[in-house]
């Protein structure tokens, strides 16, 4: 029974999707702590530029992690690399619950980040080599779902915490992060090593074996095991031919395009403004004046962490029915619409300084206000169905093994790179711009809507072996089944034919020998 548990594909990505709530966790807690007047007076009220350099820490060391993470992953496995960030990011929280000061804090904050990076790097690759293709989707989606749970919660947990009259308020939450860390760290010494990482260690008995467990029930004479372990076989001695297990190879025909449309699709996801709606969306009520207390606003914001939550369901339901490309277009044309409106509607309102010494703007009437409320709660939703999960998803699913490690560690690493640079900026550009801000991100939102019509490929259906031909051809058009199934076979003909030359070379050279 603890057997078949534990090779529940299912309960396999479900497992190594804690890494989501870490880094949700990580998020969450600090979008609710920078807007509680215990940490604005333990660290003597941060202006924008030392605030976006806290926040910016988490963002540099997951750009660091996440370039770093390709080798470790290749070398040592995808599981044990999960493990090694797991444990650096108990280091980390046990830093940030402990600061005595920005320094300290930045620190930990940073060990964090670097987990984080190779979390998001490694956690949808792993989920993505485990997975069928049927639902390949619905697994890697869970990742997006366990940062939402993550970020949900540890900002209702800091909503408790801010009545606490000490530093405690932030401390715990801090603390606190370091709980699903320790889990992960325990519990995935159990789990399988990646079929297809075993096979490129030419594990091949253990390869099977995993691949058996996970699709067949333990049967390696199951049609879909045997057939699947064919294609992993014919792919790898394909690969090796061909290409080695460095950078260079990302430079190589048939892989540069897919390796700047992984990093495009990363970058343009920190610009949907997503993450920046999350990391400040306390202080972005507070500008436009919704909320009385610090409670009503925390309270208002936390419920855009419920609706990331609930409205990620549907994409881990169908997105493998949906599609990938239309999901991604309609939910970038969403979120530009609501965005256009959010500041449309604060460009009207009266801006002036406020008692913080920051710009705040005077919506004139509570129906504009609740109207801005609104569009920032349906932006979440699109987010949340669409490009949320997809951005983890698309870039894992795309390239071939031999670069899989190291074209998904450079697209995250973009990703974690404009985070950064939103997380520096952001805090300034709201007192620079404001109301601009919204406009901003609505239009880079129209951009990606178009450049995905144009450029993004539809993966639903096909097996990772496959994706070589989902490229050669027309983004805009499907692949039929007969031309892939064509190309499989040709290439399993190849190998074939290959290693009956290499067997005849062999038996060729023993003859002389023995002459």
């Amino acid at each position: 029974m603890g057997a078949k548990i534990f090779s529940n594909v299912y309960v396999i990505g479900g497992f190594a999707a804690i890494a989501g709530i870490m880094f949700g966790f990580d998020i969450g807690s600090n979008a609710g702590v920078i807007g509680i007047h215990q940490y604005q007076e333990f660290f003597n009220h941060p202006d924008g530029l030392l605030q976006g350099g806290i926040n910016g820490a988490l963002s540099a060391g997951c750009f660091v992690g996440a370039l770093g993470s390709g080798y470790p992953a290749d070398r040592f496995s995808r599981k044990y690399t999960l493990l090694g960030a797991s444990f650096l990011f108990i280091i980390g929280s046990i830093l940030q619950a402990a600061c005595n000061g920005v320094p300290m804090l930045c620190v930990g904050r940073v060990l964090n980040g670097i987990s984080v990076g190779i979390t998001s790097m490694v956690v949808p690759l792993y989920q993505s080599e485990i997975a069928p293709k049927e639902i390949r989707g619905r697994i890697v989606a869970v990742q997006q779902w366990s940062i939402t749970w993550g970020i949900m919660i540890s900002f209702w947990i800091q909503y408790g915490c801010q009545y606490i009259e000490s530093t405690a308020a932030f401390r715990i939450p801090w603390g606190v992060q370091a709980v699903p860390a320790v889990i992960l760290c325990c519990g995935m010494w159990w789990f399988p090593f990646s079929p297809r990482w075993l096979a490129d260690q030419d594990r091949m008995e253990e390869a099977f074996q995993v691949l058996a467990d996970i699709h067949g029930d333990g049967d390696r004479t199951h049609p879909r095991v045997v057939l699947e372990m064919e294609e992993i076989s014919a792919t790898i001695h394909f690969d090796r031919e061909i290409a080695s297990h460095r950078y260079t190879d990302l430079l190589k025909p048939g892989i540069t395009y897919r390796v700047f449309l992984g990093v495009a699709l990363q970058m343009w996801q920190q610009l949907t403004g997503m993450n920046i709606i999350m990391f400040y969306v306390v202080f972005l009520f507070q500008q436009a004046g919704i909320g009385d207390t610090q409670e009503a606003t925390l309270l208002s914001s936390g419920v855009s962490y419920v609706i990331n939550v609930v409205m990620t369901i549907p994409a881990i339901l169908f997105v493998d029915k949906w599609g990938r490309r239309p999901t991604l277009i309609f939910g970038a044309l969403a979120m530009s619409i609501f965005l256009w409106i959010v500041g449309g509607i604060l460009s009207t309102g009266t801006w002036y300084i406020g008692d913080r010494g920051k710009w705040e703007v005077d919506l004139h009437n509570k129906h504009m206000a609740n109207g801005v409320v609104v569009c920032i709660y349906f932006f979440v939703a699109s987010f949340a169905t669409s490009w949320g999960p997809l951005g983890w998803i698309y870039p894992a699913e795309i390239y071939p093994l031999r670069v899989r490690a190291l074209a998904v560690s450079l697209s995250t690493a973009s990703n974690w790179l404009f985070n950064w640079v939103l997380n520096f900026v952001v805090p300034m550009l709201m007192e620079e711009i404001r109301f601009g801000l919204y406009l901003l991100f609505a239009g880079f939102n129209f951009l990606m809507c178009i450049h995905v019509y144009w450029a993004y490929p539809e993966t639903k259906g096909y097996t990772l072996e496959e994706m070589d031909v989902v490229f050669q051809n027309n983004p805009r058009k499907k692949i039929p089944r007969e031309v892939m199934d064509a190309f499989m076979s040709d290439r399993k003909f190849q190998r074939q034919e290959n290693a009956a030359a290499a067997d005849a070379a062999s038996e060729k050279i023993g003859h002389d020998e023995n002459a």
